[in-house]
């Protein structure tokens, strides 16, 4: 679950900016390097808030946290919602059950709720900590927790024609990442190789990948960008959230659960990209 941030006064703002620049080595697609500034921030209540952010279409924030779950969905046994992704007018959640499968609910623009359900295959956990779609609407990327190095790839339900609510949805391959990262909470797509993803203590990363997905098994390369501020008049653990980039204006957004007394707040921080 997730901080603060007023715009930064001079001198830290530099530093930070220097910090950010110093991430941006090059990338193995053609997706080109830049600088990350910072560009403010806001507060939003962990009930709704602390577990995942994505825009939609015309820049509007939609956010989640466990006071998002739907009734019906909590009466199923799925007491946990992960960062979610806006694709093509449909909303995703990824859905976890303790002990059992993983569950990806789309809403489309229409407000109809679908269910596509995965069994868990040999070896796999149970966590769901996000989902994100694919450029071109053809795959998800989700994630599990802990000490992992990989993410695991689905078909995209509803977009992806093999799909389909009544049957299980299979993972498709695997991203493979050169290092071990612990808890990966939440990823979105920069570009169609490149990916950027929140670990649990507010560091910011990079994932690029040599080639779009097709479903298949793919590595990636792991750079860390920076870490998010740790503000807040709390002291404890900060934990980092859910993430979203948003093409459009080229503003990547990254929430983080304040500590202690104060994790009733969650504070999503903006940063501007421009190329290099």
């Amino acid at each position: 679950m997730r901080i603060r941030f007023s715009l930064i006064a001079t001198t830290a703002c530099a530093a930070l900016v220097a910090a950010l620049a110093s991430g941006c080595s090059a990338a193995k697609g053609p997706t080109p390097d830049g600088t990350w500034t910072p560009a403010g921030r806001t507060t939003v209540s962990s009930l709704t808030g602390a577990e995942g952010i994505a825009s939609t279409a015309d820049g509007a924030l939609v956010h989640r946290g466990p006071g998002s779950i739907p009734l019906a969905v909590r009466g199923q046994g799925f007491q946990h919602v992960g960062d979610l992704d806006i694709a093509r007018g449909s909303t995703f959640d990824a859905y976890e059950r303790k002990g059992s499968g993983k569950m990806f609910l789309v809403t489309t623009a229409g407000g109809k709720r679908l269910e596509f359900r995965h069994a868990l295959d040999r070896g796999e956990l149970f966590n769901n900590s996000f989902v994100t779609v694919s450029p071109d609407g053809q795959w998800i990327v989700a994630g599990e927790f802990g000490a992992q190095k990989r993410l695991q790839v689905f078909p995209a339900p509803l977009l992806n024609t093999s799909t389909s609510p009544g049957a299980n949805l299979p993972q498709a391959g695997q991203v493979t990442l050169d290092h071990v990262v612990d808890n990966i909470q939440g990823c979105d797509f920069f570009s169609a190789q490149r990916l950027l993803c929140t670990a649990d203590q507010g560091d910011l990363l990079r994932l690029d990948l040599p080639h779009t997905l097709d479903g298949r098994k793919i590595d990636a390369a792991v750079t860390d960008l920076f870490t998010l501020p740790k503000v807040s008049k709390c002291s404890g653990a900060y934990e980092a959230e859910g993430i979203d980039y948003d093409t459009k204006t080229d503003t990547l957004r990254a929430g983080m659960l304040s500590p202690g007394l104060c994790k009733g707040s969650t504070v999503v921080f903006s940063f501007t990209w421009k190329a290099t």
